[in-house]
């Protein structure tokens, strides 16, 4: 995991093909009149931006999981959230089978840890951490780059 500021992100362009890619798109918007949606960016490289109420830290927790095939970095626009987090191997509780066609694995393991982001701060999110964002009591505007594993 790594957790930085989008003023940053350029030190991160050589740790996977698509970094690039991601932050010079997310540089180029004005993310704070962004839409709503889906967008894809190129391939292996898709945003997912949402405005939505924060919720429970036991919300969130029921949907801690981690992926297998992308990288999530996700992008505080406006708004406080807390993500919290546990690597992976330390998980013992899977619930249910990975979903290949959603990427997706969630665990009922509680996490080790949580963090704060404000607008225009980052995580990335690899395969080995298992994360549970959106935490929080007031309207976040954030997004989600999809980064597909090479």
């Amino acid at each position: 995991m790594i957790i930085d500021t989008l003023a940053a992100a350029e030190k991160y362009y050589g740790l996977n093909k698509n970094f690039k890619v991601a932050f010079q798109y997310l540089k180029a918007q004005d993310l704070e009149n962004l839409e709503i949606g889906t967008v894809e960016v190129a391939d292996g490289v898709k945003v997912i931006t949402s405005d939505k109420p924060g919720v429970t830290t036991d919300v969130a927790y029921g949907k801690f999981e981690c992926h297998n095939k992308n990288i999530d970095i996700q992008l505080c626009i406006r708004g406080n959230e807390t993500i919290a987090w546990k690597p992976r191997g330390d998980c013992k509780e899977p619930k249910g089978e990975f979903n290949e066609e959603k990427d997706v694995i969630f665990y009922a393991d509680a996490p080790d840890m949580s963090f704060d982001l404000k607008g225009g701060q980052f995580a990335i999110f690899y395969p080995e951490d298992v994360h549970a964002p959106m935490i929080g009591t007031d309207m976040i505007k954030k997004l989600v780059v999809k980064v597909r594993i090479a």
